[in-house]
């Protein structure tokens, strides 16, 4: 399924038309949902993480990432992401770097083990904080 869906809790998140496009394509691998709780952002993804769809995943976090206002957090929930690539961990360090210095800290919300083994071995266990659930990340300072 290729479907984004914008949410809020609160207010609502607006992503881009060409961002919609892509990740609404009928051949995309990527699915994205996005919440707005008060100052936290939420980026609920799914499917794979690779090359053919790193420019999407770059622009889905950039614009979410945005969005998001001290004190946060910007939570990426990669719970049902089926393949996650390298790029995709790169845009994730990326955003987060970006994201601490507005004074936000970007939380990586998973279940699976390889992808904190990734993340420690690449040095980046201290800019992007791994939690269990969503509830965790927005909940824990």
């Amino acid at each position: 399924m290729s479907l984004v869906i914008a949410e809020s809790f609160s207010t609502h998140l607006t992503l881009s038309t060409r961002l919609v496009y892509q990740l609404g394509e009928p051949r995309s691998t990527l699915r994205a949902i996005t919440d707005r709780s008060g100052d936290a952002v939420v980026i609920h993804a799914g499917g794979e993480i690779d090359a053919c769809n790193e420019d999407t995943w770059r622009q889905l976090v950039t614009e979410a990432a945005a969005t998001t206002t001290a004190p946060g957090p910007f939570v990426v929930d990669v719970t049902d992401v089926d393949f996650m690539g390298c790029c995709a961990y790169g845009v994730l360090a990326d955003a987060a770097q970006q994201c601490r210095n507005r004074g936000i800290e970007l939380r990586l919300v998973t279940h699976a083990p390889i992808v904190t083994r990734i993340i420690e071995a690449c040095g980046l266990s201290a800019l992007l904080p791994v939690f269990p659930t969503v509830d965790n990340a927005l909940t824990i300072c």
